[in-house]
């Protein structure tokens, strides 16, 4: 079983039942599949082979989920790419992923005339319009088709092309915290087996009403909110992006059940001021991923809402989840829960070997859902994978009964005079604060401690002081865990799922201080 006949089978039991919803338009699971098919064969027609590499620059649409399902009935490998990526982002993976065949949006062209002279081994773009306006393309004219002309081209039935399990369905570039991103190999078994295990642990139905704002060319959207939907028949409510207003509208028409989204999203959902828990009122669960949730934000917002949030933890290495809260055992507020079915979890010390409950490690896992490697990558891929188990390179700790608690990023660890620091103890205090609406901590140079902790937050009234903030810290933290330095900005920096992006702010940035 892989993810094309899981969507057969779903188009048998209930071929009728609505895919998806954009734009107020509803898509039988019967239609899509009949869109995915065509498409496939217009790839197959422009000489797209089995085993060749689709790049996909698109946004949340109907096109992005047509063209990533075509493509992998194609017989091709899919390499989804952020489409507000920079030239130099984009350049640097379609070269490394050697892709053939270019999905993107028309608004993306000129980015691609300007890097024409990289994309020499790239035979076919296919453009998305999102404008009736004539596109001056004359450069690309001859690998130049619009999506549609390839749904046009394409046949009621592909040709059956025979996928196998192991074969790569999908190469994820991970951001990285250093170096040139790294492509994750992600083979078919991979992806069906870590959807069909977020359906049985998070109990999805076709009833369920899923909403889709996370970007879709990021992991947490493409296994819970569209593989994991597909593959149980669920009905997906597509958003271009997030944006609070959209979601309670959203929710309330058309009664939504499940909502997937990153801690900052709860955060906007949280301080819209519009903001009502009527328009939630089917929600039965809300998951939160790809950062640790502080603990207040999470209680304000059940308490809010009236619904509970499972937190869990993925990377795109693993499909990319391994772990969420259970639906029916207590859920224990700052754990990432326990693990799924089928995949395993431990926390180890630098040489390997499991540490006792309790204490700190890193946390490794095994399971079908792990990657088959880095692309082109041997070396980073060994250092990965280990004795069949994928070292995640995140602190964490296991309680007695089984719930992983995620302490930090190895790499976010300061150490202030020989002391360990974790960013999160520290976030969870400031984010206690009244006045503070998002805060994260680095650690900074110092020639006398090698590190001291540095703080960057966002509050809401312009008269809060640094001294007024330290003060509150030294209340609630030993002194090398209080921060030397706090920062006030009007934002913090985030990546395109709404994340805090530490590294950013290791550059220098325009602050409310100055």
């Amino acid at each position: 079983m892989n993810l094309l006949s899981a969507l057969k089978e779903t188009v048998r039991l209930c071929g009728d039942h609505s895919a998806y919803v954009f734009q107020g338009e509803k898509t039988s699971y019967k239609e899509y599949f009949e869109l995915v098919t065509e498409f496939a064969s217009g790839l197959n027609q422009m000489g797209v082979k089995k085993g060749d590499h689709v790049a996909l620059v698109l946004g949340n649409s109907p096109e992005f989920m047509i063209g990533l399902y075509g493509a992998l009935k194609a017989g091709a490998t899919v390499i989804p790419i952020n489409p507000n990526f920079t030239p130099d982002e984009i350049t640097y993976i379609i070269q490394n992923g050697d892709v053939k065949a270019i999905i993107c949006l028309d608004s993306l062209v000129p980015l691609l005339k300007k890097i024409e002279q990289n994309l020499s081994y790239v035979n076919n773009i296919i453009v998305c319009p999102t404008s009736e306006e004539r596109l001056s393309v004359s450069s690309f004219e001859l690998k130049m088709k619009t999506f549609l002309d390839v749904l046009d081209a394409g046949l009621n039935e592909s040709p059956d092309i025979s996928i196998n399990d192991d074969d790569t369905a999908v190469i994820l570039y991970t951001s990285g915290t250093t170096g040139k991103p790294k492509g994750a190999m992600l083979t078919h078994y991979n992806l069906y087996s870590n959807a069909r295990d977020v359906v049985s642990f998070l109990q999805y139905s076709k009833n369920d009403k899923v909403i889709g704002c996370l970007p879709m060319f990021h992991v947490f959207c493409l296994t819970v909110v569209i593989n994991a939907s597909l593959v149980c028949g669920s009905t997906i409510l597509i958003s271009t992006k997030f944006n609070p207003q959209e979601v309670f509208q959203i929710s309330n028409q058309y009664g939504a059940t499940v909502f997937a989204g990153v801690p900052t999203m709860y955060n906007f959902l949280l301080h819209f001021e519009k903001g009502n828990p009527l328009d939630f009122k089917n929600m039965r669960l809300c998951v939160s991923g790809g950062a640790s949730m502080p603990l207040s934000l999470l209680e304000k917002f059940e308490g809010k809402f009236n619904v509970k949030i499972s937190e869990g933890y993925g990377l795109s290495e693993a499909s990319p989840v391994t772990c969420f809260n259970p639906l029916h055992r207590p859920r224990k507020a700052g754990s990432i829960g326990t693990t799924i079915m089928n995949v395993e979890s431990k926390v180890v010390n630098k040489f390997g070997e499991e540490v006792p409950v309790g204490e700190i490690g890193e946390l490794i896992i095994k399971g079908p859902n792990v990657m088959k490697g880095y692309y082109k990558m041997p070396d980073e891929t060994k250092i990965a994978i280990r004795g069949g188990w994928l070292y995640t390179g995140d602190l964490a700790r296991m309680d007695n009964e089984g719930y992983f608690y995620i302490v930090d990023r190895i790499k976010d660890l300061i150490i202030v005079g020989g002391y360990n620091v974790y960013p999160r103890e520290v976030e969870e205090v400031l984010y206690k604060h009244s006045d503070i609406v998002e805060a994260v901590v680095i650690g900074e140079h110092d020639e006398t401690f090698g590190e001291v902790v540095k703080a960057f937050v966002v509050a809401k009234k312009s008269n809060l002081s640094q001294e007024e903030l330290l003060m509150y810290c030294k209340e609630h933290l030993v002194k090398y865990k209080i921060p030397k330095n706090i920062e006030f900005l009007e934002e913090l920096p985030k990546n395109s799922t709404g994340k805090i992006v530490r590294r950013v702010l290791r550059k220098p940035i325009i602050s409310r201080n100055n």
